[in-house]
């Protein structure tokens, strides 16, 4: 990978994951657009992962430190679970981002955060109780429905913008794609 394309690739998604340090709705954040982002435009699978992985804990430090203390936040490992299930989502997009494509995926991993966020809360996590039966995890469900919507629409939102800046940027400076104009594609 060039370069310029890895810095703004990188770029994007930090900026992605500064998106949580601002004031903003419950879950609306650019947290699950930048691992489907990096899935789709970082060709080595473990970088695809890691970066917007890094970037989310990098994110978490101050939120731990000077907004939820170190008794509310800690580390949640099922929603790193449920984010690194996004990447794989992105690397369908690999050589086919369209607005279609890349919509439908920001709202297919909002479900998939929802299922698994949502079944971990329900286990016992994030200092909420819900009976262990089938109406306690419906229950979760549909308590978590409000926050399913808010990550849904900031996937969409700020999927349109990563996706488009890079789109956008690739077009405009040859040298941050993937392939330059005029050269052959090489499939490896």
């Amino acid at each position: 990978m060039n370069r310029p394309r890895l810095l703004m690739i990188c770029s994007l998604i930090l900026a992605g994951a500064a998106t949580r340090l601002v004031p903003h709705a419950w879950n609306f954040t650019a947290i699950g657009a930048i691992c489907l982002f990096g899935g789709a435009y970082f060709r080595r699978w473990w970088l695809a992962f890691l970066v917007p992985l890094a970037a989310i804990a990098l994110s978490d430090i101050p939120l731990t430190l000077f907004v939820y203390g170190p008794q509310g936040m800690g580390v949640n490992y099922f929603k790193y679970f449920a984010f690194a299930l996004t990447v794989p989502l992105g690397m369908l997009l690999r050589d086919r981002v369209t607005i279609g494509r890349t919509g439908a995926a920001a709202v297919l991993a909002a479900g998939v955060f929802f299922l698994v966020s949502n079944f971990q809360v329900w286990l016992g996590g994030d200092g909420v109780m819900y009976p262990k039966s089938a109406a306690g995890l419906l229950a979760c469900y549909i308590a978590g429905l409000p926050f399913a919507l808010n990550m849904a629409v900031g996937n969409l939102f700020y999927s349109a913008i990563l996706f488009g800046t890079m789109e956008f940027a690739q077009r405009r400076w040859p040298a941050l794609a993937e392939w330059p104009l005029g050269q052959p594609k090489i499939v490896s």
